[in-house]
């Protein structure tokens, strides 16, 4: 069974960094497009990064510019890098994996989640 497990989620001030973390275990090796959402109170569930079979990378206009999605294949991790963080960054960033191809963003593309790490950013 596929297990996603996210992590360095904390607090920052508007401006600061965060680097977040998702690691799989299990079989990961169909896995082609995985992705971090974002969710909040105030939002609903948006597709922020995303990252392809062959590398490729999408952004959300939202967070274009500041974020950057990478993947270590080698250790089944995925890696998501915010700079310039902003309040409205403030949500519960979640790992998504997908079986199918290409650059996906619609959630019901994805058939395994991680559990999720928050991020709150102060001004």
């Amino acid at each position: 069974q596929v297990q996603l497990v996210e992590s360095g989620g904390g607090s920052v001030q508007a401006g600061g960094s965060l680097r977040l973390s998702c690691t799989a275990s299990g079989y990961t090796y169909d896995w082609n497009c995985i992705t971090w959402f974002r969710h909040s109170p105030r939002k609903e569930r948006e597709g922020v990064a995303f990252i392809d079979e062959n590398g490729r990378t999408s952004y959300a206009d939202s967070v274009k510019g500041r974020f950057t999605i990478s993947k270590d294949s080698a250790n089944n991790t995925l890696y998501l890098e915010m700079d310039s963080l902003k309040p409205d960054d403030t949500a519960m960033y979640i790992c998504a994996g997908s079986l199918r191809r290409g650059i996906l963003t619609e959630p019901y593309e994805y058939h395994y989640w991680g559990q999720g790490t928050q991020v709150t950013v102060s001004s």
